[in-house]
This record gives structure tokens, sequence and C-alpha cells, in this order.
């Protein structure tokens, strides 16, 4: 013989019937009435298997009793109720009327379900053509003001504060991308000095880099048959390129060596892209980046070689960086740098103080 719900009540004590386990539906604290043919109940929670109600001084439901309620959850200017089939069950605590659902995956269990969700969530957004709000779902009590809970405002005024500071981080973040270029390859800063270059194709004959003013410093026997004697023009130090070597193959425009003078000063070079270069030949502005988080103004300055290197179709040109005077010294001999360029804004670049630094 089947055993009734209370029946089965009695036998099992600590755990409710609609549960399997204590915390397997929790009991969601949300205001809402429940109306069975005439008697009026409030309710004290609700989870997906149950409603619970207070239970009234006098009267009330039998026991194991099955009814079709009206169960309705009330906003401020709106109601949602749905129609369930419940069974009375075993009293959760006293004072208390325990509505156990017949059927909880029946049709009402998608807008309860969404009820319950978001109630958790702390908003609500849409239910097909029934829901349109957003804000806080607790009922308003009667006799209180209509202004928000402090905690409320609070909270606003964060989210508020908040979306303003991320619009700003994305504005920034979009205009320096729009705005910021930087180029592939590092820059170097080096001694300044004067180039000497083959002239000819052929084979390196003779080096000499201790040469002194009018000696030869190297030789070339060219493909032609001739020999080209190169003369030291200056008591100077000589610094010999390092694939340059006695018997070495040279091609017309190579560099063979450089010639320092006893003054050191200094030279930056730099490989710009076609670009970067033609951004920069457009009146856009260049930057020194250091890794010692220094930035240093410099002007690009095209060379004979920037020229060829373009009309070569070439994707990188030699250019030549000049700064101010004393803004680079002997000492950043050696080091590296980002070259940055910043697009124009009204007349200067958005980042322009960051040049003065």
């Amino acid at each position: 013989m089947a055993k009734t719900a209370k029946q089965m009540d009695d036998e099992v004590t600590n755990v409710p019937t609609e549960f399997v386990y204590e915390d397997e539906h929790p009991v969601l604290n949300i205001p809402f009435i429940v109306r069975v043919g005439s008697q009026k109940f409030n309710g004290t929670g609700i989870s997906l298997t149950a409603a619970y109600v207070q239970s009234p001084e006098i009267g009330g439901l039998e026991d194991d009793s099955t009814h079709i309620v009206d169960l309705t959850f009330l906003f401020e200017n709106f109601s949602v109720t749905i129609r369930p089939e419940v069974i009375v069950a075993k009293k959760r605590k006293s004072g208390e009327l325990t509505l156990q659902f017949l059927n909880p995956t029946g049709d009402h269990l998608p807008q309860l379900r969404y009820v319950l969700n978001s109630f958790i969530a702390g908003d609500f957004v849409s239910l097909g053509s029934m829901m349109s709000y957003s804000g806080p779902t607790e009922v308003k009590a009667e006799g209180k003001g209509a202004d928000a809970p402090t905690y409320q405002r609070l909270r606003s005024a964060a989210v508020a504060v908040m979306s303003v500071a991320l619009i700003g981080v994305a504005a920034g973040i979009l205009i320096k991308r729009n705005t910021e270029f930087y180029e592939l390859r590092p820059v170097f800063i080096e001694r300044s000095g004067k180039e000497m270059r083959a002239t000819s194709a052929g084979q390196i004959s003779y080096m000499n880099p201790a040469a002194r003013v009018g000696e030869v410093v190297f030789s070339i026997d060219a493909i032609t048959g001739d020999v080209f004697n190169y003369k030291l023009p200056c008591d100077c130090e000589v610094s010999v390129s390092e694939e340059i070597f006695e018997g070495a193959t040279v091609l017309p425009k190579d560099l063979i060596l450089t010639i320092f003078d006893p003054s050191v000063t200094v030279r930056v070079q730099a490989q710009m892209s076609i670009e970067g270069l033609s951004r920069a030949m457009s009146g856009d502005k260049t930057y020194l980046d250091f890794n010692d988080g220094r930035t240093v103004p410099v002007e690009v300055v095209a060379t004979t070689a920037t020229y060829e290197a373009n009309q070569a179709g070439e994707l990188f040109a030699p250019v030549n960086l000049v700064s101010e005077e004393g803004t680079l010294t002997t000492q950043d001999i050696g080091e590296s740098a980002r070259l940055r360029i910043s697009k124009s804004l009204f007349g200067g670049t958005l980042f322009d103080r960051m040049g003065t630094q």
C-alpha cells in the first residue's frame, strides 16, 4: 500500500519532503501572495519545489489536501501571477504552511525560475512582453518614502563612476592606438664618424687600420682589373666593419670602415619603414623612447641613401635622427631606444608633454 505524504513526513523528521538534500533547493525570501479560493496567505519564502506561507490563527488548509493556487509577485507598477497545483505538506516551522508543488516542472516553472534568478541577480530586464523593468525586486513598503535606500544610491554612484572611468580608459587606448606608431626596428646610439665605402665591386687586397694620414688604408682589386687605393684623409681613429677583411668580396657602396676624429660626438641612425618615413615627412612628431624612461624629441633627416632606398622600392630606408644639442651625450653611446611617431592633432601632438620629460 502506497504511503501518503503525511506518513512519509512522519518517518523523516529532519529533511523536508521536497528535498533530497537540505540545501538542494534554497529558499528565497521574496514577498508574494497566495490565494486559495477566498483565502489569502502572505508568503514567507519560496523555492523551485515549494512555497511557504504564514499559517492563519483560525482555519487554514488541511494537511495532504491539494489545491490550484494563484501565486502572485507584486512589484511597484506590475505583478506576475502563476497557477501551480500544490499539496499541503509538513510544516517547515511553527506558524507556517508548506505548499509543495505537485508538478515542479510544470508550465509555471519557466516563469518561476526567471523570477528567482532575477531576484538573485538583483535585476529584472524582460520576459517576453510581460516585463520591462530594471531595478530592485523588493516590494515597496507602505508608508515609506519614494527615496531609494542609501546603499542603493551609493551603489548607483559607484557604478556610474566606474563606467565613466572605463569609458575614459577605453577612449584613451583608442586615441593612443590611432595617434601613435612605433617603428619595428630598434635605434642604437653610435659614435659620430665618417664612413668610407667601396666605389667598385671587387676584392679587398690590402687593409691597414693603423695607417696614418695620407697613407693607404685599404685597396680593392676591382673586377674590371683596376686596383683602387684609398688613403686615410685625417689622423683619425679607424673602425673596420665586422665583415671586412683582406680577401673579402665587396660591392659598390659597401661600408668598409668608419673614421673618428678626436672629438667624440653622438650620431643616431635608424632604419625606418616607408610608412613611418612618410608620416614623419608629413609633419608627425618623432621621439626616442629609452629603456630608462627618457623621451627625447628628434627630427628625421633624409640622406642620399634614403632617397636611393625609396627609389629601389625597399621596405626600410636609412635616415639620420637629429636631437637638440645636449639632449644626447657620449654616455648614451651603445644605448638602444624605440622610435615613436605621434600624429599631429590641433597643431601639436596629444602626447607632446612626454617629449619634455
